[in-house]
C-alpha cells in the first residue's frame, strides 16, 4: 500500500516513452503494447491497493512522498501560519473506488483503441496513446491527491490533455476550435477553483484535505447566512462547473465529439468530467455546512440534467446524443450532492463509467462499421450485421434508463429517493427528464438497429457495384457494415457485465439489500447535516421505484412506437412542433448567446484595449517622447545662446576692457606712485565725508 504512487507513475512512464521514443522509433504494436501495458499494470495496482485497503479497520493509508512546498510564513484568519504543501497521496473508500475506476475502463479503452485507431499513421498512432496515457496519469493524480494543490495538479493535467486529445485531429478547424473550447471554457471555472483554495488556506491555515474537514465539522453550519464557508463552496462548485459540464459551463463537452471515439468515452465515462463530483464529495463536509449552497448545486445540476436531456431529443449526430446524455446524468449527480446524498451521486458515477463508457465504444464501433458516419439517419437496420454490439449497447441503454435489475436502476433510484424526500418539485423535474432520458436513448437504438438500413451502399464479394466511390479510411472500398474486431467487441462485453452487476453494491433496505456502497463510502463522505433526514417506508419506496420504472418503461415504448413502427409519427410531431424542435435542435441557441456575447464582447474589448492602447498609451508615449526632445532642443538653444553667449560675453568683456586697464600699466614708477597718491586721496576724502 506504501506503493500507490506507483498508481500514476506507470502510465506517466508510458506517456513519456511513447512521446520521447515511440512517435520516432516505435511501430504501432510496440506503441500500444506500451500504453496497455502501463495501464494495466496500473489496473492490477490500483486492484491491490483496493483489496489492502478492505483489511484496514481505520479505511485510511495516507504516503508522503516528499515535502514539495516547505513551510512559508503567511497570514490566515488566526495570524500567521505556515503555508506548508506535502506531496502525499491518501487512499481511502473514495479514492479507492475511483482509481478502480479510472483505471480498468481506462485500461479497457486503451485495448479498444488499439483496433479503432489502426488507420492512423505510426506517429500519429503513438502520439494518440501518448496523449492517453498522460490523461489517465493526471487523472489517478487527482483522485489520489491528499491535498487540494496535489488534487489541483491533476485538475490541470487533465484539462489540458483534453485540449491534447479532442484536438487530436488538428487539421481540422473543428477539432482544434473544439480543443481550444474546451480549455478556456475550463479556465474560467478553474479560476473559482483556485480562489477557493486561496480562501481555505486563510481560513483553515492548511490545504490538506483532512485537516480542513476536521476543523470545519466543529464550525457552526451556516442555515440561514452567507458565511466564508458558502463563499468557499460556492468557488468550489464554480470549479466543478467547468469541469463537470454543469450550466452555465457545459458547452465545451458536446464539441468535444471531435476527438476520436475512444477519447470520447474515457472523457465523458471515467475520467475528466467526474472531476467535479468527485470534488464536491471529497469536500463534503464542507458543503454540509453551506446548504444555501447546496441547494444552489441541487438546482443548477437539475436545470442542466433537465435541458441537456431535451437537446438530446433531437439530436441526429450518435455521438452528440451520448455527449447531452453525459450532461444529463452528471447533472443527476449534481443533485444528489445538493440534496445531501453524497454517497448516492459517487454510486451513479460508478454505475454511469460502466454504461456511458459502453455506449461511447459501442457508437464508436458502429461508426467504424459506417464508414465514419455519425448521422443515424444514414443507419438502420444494423442489428442484423452488427449483432455484439447491439446486445451490448442494448444494455447499456436499458441500463442508463434505469430498468431493473441493472446498475443504472440502482443509483438513478437512490438519487430520486433521496430527492423526493429532500424536494418534492425537484423529484418531479428529475422523473420527467429521467423519462426524456429513455426516450432518447431508445431513440438512438430505434434509428441505429431496427428498421431498414438507409445508409450508403457497399462494394459487394462479387463486385456488383463496380462504380461505387465509398472507400473505408480511403484504403479500398468499403464492404459494408460488419462487426467490429474482437479488440472493440471484447472491451463491450466486458463493460456490458458491469453495466449489469455494478449496481449490485448499492441494493437498497427495501428490495432486501442493505446499501453495501453507502456503508464503504461512509468515512469519505460521512457529514453533519443541518436537519434531520426524512424518511419513508419500504412500500413508499419501493412505490416510487415501481412508478419511475413504469415511466422509463413508457418512454421506451413510445419511442419505438415513433421511430421503428410509425416512424411518420415522429415526423408529424417534427412538422407540428418545428418552432421547438428548431431551437432543440440548435441547442437554444446557447452558443450563438455566447459567442454574440462573451466571445464577441471579449473581441470588442480586446479591440477597443488595442486602440487605447495605440492611440492613448502609445500617444502619451510619443507625446512624451516628443517633449523630450523639444525641451533638449529648447535646452540646447539656451546653452548655445543664454549659457555660451553669457561665457563669451564675459570673456569678450574682459578682452576689451583688458586693453584699457593695460594702458595704466606703463612700466613708470612716477604713475604707480601717483595712483596709490589719489587712492589715498579717495580713501581718506570718503572717510571725512562719511564720519
Amino acid at each position: 500500500m506504501d506503493l500507490i504512487w506507483l498508481i500514476p507513475l506507470v502510465p506517466g512512464i508510458g506517456a513519456a516513452i511513447n512521446g520521447l521514443v515511440g512517435i520516432r522509433l516505435f511501430n504501432k504494436a510496440q506503441s500500444a503494447t506500451v500504453a496497455c501495458a502501463s495501464m494495466g499494470i496500473a489496473a492490477v495496482l490500483s486492484l491491490m491497493a483496493f483489496v489492502d485497503l478492505l483489511g484496514l479497520e481505520a479505511r485510511e493509508h495516507v504516503v508522503v512522498l516528499a515535502n514539495w512546498i516547505p513551510p512559508i510564513p503567511l497570514a490566515t484568519a488566526n495570524g500567521i501560519g505556515a503555508f506548508e504543501v506535502p506531496w502525499a497521496f491518501r487512499l481511502d473508500p473514495l479514492s479507492g473506488m475511483m482509481i478502480l475506476i479510472v483505471s480498468g475502463i481506462g485500461f479497457l479503452i486503451h485495448v479498444y483503441s488499439v483496433s479503432y485507431m489502426h488507420e492512423e499513421p505510426r506517429g500519429a498512432y503513438a502520439r494518440y496513446f501518448c496523449y492517453l496515457n498522460l490523461f489517465c496519469f493526471f487523472m489517478l493524480t487527482l483522485v489520489l491527491g491528499a491535498n487540494l494543490l496535489v488534487m489541483f495538479v491533476g485538475w490541470e493535467g487533465v484539462g489540458l490533455c483534453s485540449y491534447l486529445l479532442i484536438g487530436f485531429y488538428y487539421e481540422k478547424k473543428s477539432a482544434s476550435d473544439a480543443g481550444k473550447k474546451a480549455f478556456l471554457v475550463n479556465r474560467i471555472g478553474d479560476w473559482g477553483f483556485v480562489l477557493a483554495i486561496f480562501l481555505i488556506f486563510f481560513t483553515f491555515g492548511t490545504v490538506d484535505f483532512k485537516a480542513v474537514a476536521n476543523i470545519a465539522a466543529e464550525m457552526p453550519i451556516e442555515i440561514a447566512q452567507f458565511g466564508v464557508l458558502s463563499i468557499i463552496c460556492l468557488l468550489l462548485f464554480v470549479g466543478a462547473t467547468g469541469k463537470s459540464a454543469q450550466i452555465p459551463l457545459y458547452v465545451w463537452l458536446p464539441d468535444a465529439m471531435e476527438g476520436p471515439t475512444p477519447v470520447s468515452a474515457l472523457i465523458h465515462a471515467a475520467t475528466m468530467v467526474t472531476a467535479g463530483v468527485y470534488m464536491v464529495a471529497r469536500n463534503a463536509v464542507l458543503f454540509s455546512h453551506a446548504p444555501m449552497v447546496m441547494e444552489i448545486v441541487a438546482i443548477v445540476g437539475l436545470l442542466t440534467a433537465f435541458v441537456a436531456a431535451t437537446i438530446g431529443l433531437v439530436q441526429y449526430d450518435i455521438k452528440r446524443v451520448l455527449a447531452y446524455s453525459t450532461v444529463s446524468q452528471l447533472g443527476y449527480m449534481f443533485v444528489a450532492m445538493g440534496v445531501g446524498a453524497y454517497a448516492a451521486g459517487v454510486f451513479h458515477l460508478m454505475t454511469h463509467a460502466f454504461f456511458k463508457a459502453l455506449l461511447f465504444l459501442g457508437s464508436g464501433s458502429v461508426i467504424h462499421a459506417m464508414n465514419h458516419e455519425q448521422d443515424m439517419r444514414r443507419m438502420g437496420g444494423l442489428r442484423a450485421y452488427m449483432p455484439v454490439t447491439f446486445v451490448t449497447m442494448l444494455i447499456g441503454s436499458l441500463a442508463i434508463a434505469g430498468i431493473p435489475p441493472l446498475a443504472g436502476f440502482f443509483s438513478k433510484d437512490e438519487i430520486l429517493f433521496r430527492t423526493f424526500l429532500s424536494n418534492r418539485v425537484f423529484w418531479g423535474l428529475a422523473v420527467l427528464t429521467a423519462a426524456m432520458t429513455s426516450f432518447y436513448m431508445f431513440r438512438l437504438m430505434s434509428m441505429t438497429f431496427f428498421g431498414k438500413y438507409r445508409g450508403p451502399a457497399w462494394q459487394t464479394d462479387n463486385h456488383e457495384n463496380e462504380t461505387s466511390t465509398d472507400t473505408h479510411g480511403g484504403h479500398g472500398f468499403w464492404h459494408g457494415p460488419r462487426e467490429s474486431p474482437r479488440m472493440m467487441t471484447v472491451p463491450l462485453a466486458i463493460l456490458a457485465i458491469g453495466a449489469i452487476v455494478a449496481g449490485f453494491v448499492g441494493i437498497p433496505a427495501a428490495l432486501g439489500g442493505n446499501n453495501a456502497i453507502e456503508h464503504f463510502l461512509e468515512p469519505s463522505v460521512a457529514v453533519a447535516t443541518a436537519v434531520p433526514a426524512a424518511h419513508m417506508s419500504h412500500a413508499g419506496e419501493l412505490g416510487l421505484m415501481a412508478l419511475s420504472v413504469l415511466i422509463s418503461v413508457s418512454a421506451i415504448g413510445l419511442a419505438y412506437r415513433f421511430y421503428v413502427q410509425r416512424p411518420e409519427l415522429a415526423e408529424r410531431m417534427r412538422n407540428q412542433w418545428a418552432r421547438a424542435h428548431r431551437v432543440l435542435l440548435n441547442k437554444y441557441y446557447v452558443d450563438e448567446f455566447y459567442n454574440a456575447t462573451a466571445v464577441r464582447g471579449t473581441m470588442l474589448s480586446a479591440k477597443k484595449l488595442w486602440q487605447f492602447d495605440a492611440r492613448v498609451v502609445d500617444g502619451a508615449v510619443n507625446l512624451t517622447g516628443w517633449f523630450t526632445v523639444f525641451s533638449g532642443w529648447l535646452s540646447h538653444l539656451f546653452d548655445k545662446y543664454i549659457v555660451d553667449g553669457l561665457v563669451n560675453f564675459v570673456g569678450w568683456s574682459a578682452s576689451e576692457s583688458s586693453f584699457s586697464v593695460r594702458r595704466i600699466q606703463t612700466g613708470l614708477i612716477q604713475n604707480y606712485a601717483l595712483v596709490m597718491l589719489l587712492g589715498v586721496f579717495v580713501f581718506v576724502s570718503v572717510y571725512f565725508i562719511v564720519s
